[in-house]
């Protein structure tokens, strides 16, 4: 695959940027054409991403792509529509105007597609109308003409199945050809709006092309959105007001009768291009809806759903995790073999390698992990949980829009609490960013895994599936409690009404699935390189230094000694009424940087401890069930496994989602709150179980 960048100094690629609703294939039209060759980041100052990338057109000209964020108008009300609407209107001071705007349109979906489509037009831009999942539309009687929709639009219409690469050839023809602006391709206001537009239009400091444009949105939106544009002179201000209270005594609505007026002028496009009939596959797509979001039989398939992915997660990923396993071993054998006796050895085998193998083990679970909510988003299925959870959702005053936030934490808590960015309510947002990093993340799975196997060693995949699938539970009953908690005390407000469209429901793009669990899977590696390598070699250094005058000392005695047995003994007091001991202690405080690497610390101290442990996680499984307390009696009883698996359930031991919180919240308050309130949760509900159970005659 072609993988070179457009080279800037030989030629200035065209840029491009791609727009549409959420759920409309608008990022796997933007896969398709740039492939691998894609930049992630950020926009300044906020935590919405962007996604830029390039390709070459039919002639073999540069095209830079960039993938904007979903938006249902440019009317904007979350921190996502805003910058899809500053880059398309020039105002994001980091991005370039684009030159030419494709346009994404859902063919299922048409009418309320073109509601974004016909403020883009607006713009003046050259557009390009991708009308994508027409082989759905088909399916579900909707009969599309291109051609009138090409003649109403004043555009060319490119009829697409980004899924499986229809129209893609034509989309990037039409790329590299001369676009014209569009001329007739605007809904007509009323007069009063167009006299009030085209004064405000000559004091902006816009294009001549965008003036009425940004003059309908001006007058259309609310003071909130007036106030928060800084670079809006006061003479423009000043106008829009005038503008409103002239429109109202004349008993124009200047919000209501904008939108009114494009949507009589899509009624038009539609009559004019598109024909429904009834269709058995519409009736079908009902009758599935019936029974996945049905009251009480849509909790059964979706609990089933998270069952069979966490039996995945076992059985399917025990032959990679296996391979990985061999490999490492046979990588530290060499090196013992290899490399001299000493320090250096140890630092490389016992701390580099051990550390790091002990969490790239779990890559083959993240994958999967992935690879399942990548293909519950795609197929559609993901809309109806929020749909369902929404009756849970409203009990405790929020809404399902909440727990797709709180779903993508599921993968990272990162990109979850980044998600969060489409709830327009700030105390709703707020709250759901409180609570979203009580959903277990895949960092908790090697965590997970490694407990399960000392508390039930020879267990079958499927008990151990419901211990796992218990955990998860666990983590989405802490969260809505405390998003209760939090809407009854600190953060009241009323709940919101859910209203959000249910998007068709589609086989999920192969490359679309593989190309996630590729960005997954190179995050992961580079975290393991980077971040876990680190702290191996930190963790090695704090468990080996300084040694203990007597040489003949064993090697429970070095650690004892060393920096990180003192850490741990200091922190014992806090944590003995939970059941752990000075050496759990340190795997608790390795894991405050990312809690996968309670795993390497674990394996470090227990290398460090027992040679036999080198190199593999299964003697360090087993290591830890013979671990035993100085009276005799074992460290690892399932009391501890089990509340060492809550506690990690509840704990924020995690900072860079701390890190993330603070960017989001723009504040030190809601991080450090965050991080109070789930420890001290943590510590609470770990007493309760190990307290609890020896209080019943557990063990």
């Amino acid at each position: 695959m072609e993988t070179k960048h457009p080279d800037p100094t030989t030629a200035h690629p065209r840029r491009i940027a791609i727009a549409g609703n959420p759920n409309c294939g608008k990022s796997t039209i933007f896969n398709a054409l740039t492939g691998m060759r894609q930049k992630v980041g950020n926009y300044p100052g906020v935590t919405v991403e962007k996604k830029e990338g390039f390709c070459f057109g039919t002639h073999g000209e540069a095209l830079a792509v960039i993938d904007l964020p979903g938006c249902y108008s440019l009317q904007a009300r979350s921190p996502d529509e805003v910058v899809s609407r500053d880059v398309l209107l020039g105002r994001q001071s980091d991005t370039p105007a684009p030159e030419v705007i494709v346009v994404v349109a859902d063919a299922t979906n048409l009418e309320r597609n073109l509601y974004l489509a016909a403020q883009i037009l607006e713009l003046g831009l050259p557009t390009i109308l991708a009308l994508n999942m027409v082989d759905m539309a088909e399916k579900q009687g909707i009969g599309l003409d291109p051609l009138a929709l090409s003649h109403q639009l004043g555009i060319p219409v490119i009829p697409t199945v980004a899924t499986a690469g229809v129209g893609l050839i034509a989309l990037k023809q039409a790329l590299s050809g001369k676009l014209p602006n569009p001329t007739n391709s605007r809904a007509q206001q009323h007069e009063a709006v167009e006299e009030e537009a085209t004064a405000l239009g000559a004091i902006l400091n816009v294009p001549e092309r965008a003036r009425r444009a940004e003059s309908l949105l001006l007058i259309g939106s609310s003071e909130k959105t007036i106030a928060a544009l800084a670079d809006l002179p006061q003479s423009a201000r000043s106008q829009i007001a005038q503008a409103r209270e002239r429109l109202h005594a004349a008993g124009v609505d200047p919000v209501a009768d904008i939108i009114d007026a494009r949507y009589r002028w899509i009624a038009q496009i539609i009559s004019a291009a598109v024909r429904k009939t009834t269709n058995s596959d519409a009736r079908a797509s009902d009758k599935l809806d019936a029974v996945l979001t049905h009251r009480f039989l849509g909790w059964i398939y979706f609990t089933g759903a998270m069952l069979a992915m966490f039996f995945a997660i076992f059985y399917l990923a025990q032959v990679p995790m296996d391979w990985i396993e061999s490999a490492s071993k046979l990588a530290g054998d060499f090196l013992q073999n290899t490399i001299p006796e000493g320090d250096f050895r140890s630092l490389v085998v016992d701390g580099m390698l051990a550390g790091v193998t002990g969490v790239l083990i779990f890559l083959p679970q993240i994958l999967i992990l992935s690879l399942f909510l990548g293909f519950l988003e795609d197929s559609g299925y993901m809309a109806r949980a929020a749909f369902m959870m929404d009756r849970l959702m409203s009990s405790v005053g929020l809404h399902g829009k909440s727990f797709i936030p709180m779903l993508s934490s599921f993968a990272c808590a990162i990109p979850g609490v980044m998600a969060t960015r489409t709830i327009e309510h700030r105390k709703d947002r707020l709250v759901t960013i409180l609570v979203a990093p009580l959903m277990s993340c895949s960092a908790r799975i090697p965590v997970y895994t490694l407990l399960i196997a000392v508390l039930l060693p020879d267990a079958p995949a499927w008990s151990k599936s419901l211990i796992m699938l218990s955990m998860y539970m666990l983590g989405i009953v802490a969260a809505f409690t405390m998003a209760w908690l939090f809407k009854k005390t600190i953060l009241r407000s009323e709940t919101p009404f859910l209203l959000m469209e249910m998007p068709p429901y589609r086989i999920p793009s192969a490359r679309s699935l593989l190309l996630r669990m590729r960005e997954r899977a190179a995050l992961f590696l580079a975290r393991a390189g980077t971040v876990i390598l680190a702290l191996s070699v930190l963790l090695w250094a704090l468990t080996t230094y300084p040694k203990p005058e007597n040489s003949s000392a064993n090697e429970s005695e070095k650690i004892a000694y060393s920096t990180a047995g003192r850490l741990g003994k200091a922190i014992e007091p806090f944590i003995a009424p939970l059941g752990f001991d000075w050496k759990i202690g340190i795997g608790l405080i390795g894991s405050l940087a990312a809690r996968e690497v309670f795993v390497s610390t674990m394996s470090i101290v227990y290398n460090v401890e027992s040679s036999d442990a080198r190199d593999s996680v299964e003697p360090l499984k087993d290591t830890m069930r013979a671990e035993r307390r100085a009276d005799g009696s074992p460290v690892y009883t399932p009391l501890v496994c089990v509340g060492l698996m809550v506690f990690y359930v509840l704990a924020m031991q995690c900072l860079s989602t701390l890190a993330v919180v603070r960017r989001e919240t723009n504040s030190l308050v809601w991080p450090a709150f965050q991080f109070l309130y789930m420890s001290a949760l943590a510590w609470l509900a770990s007493f309760l179980v190990y307290q609890g159970g020896h209080f019943l005659g557990l063990q």
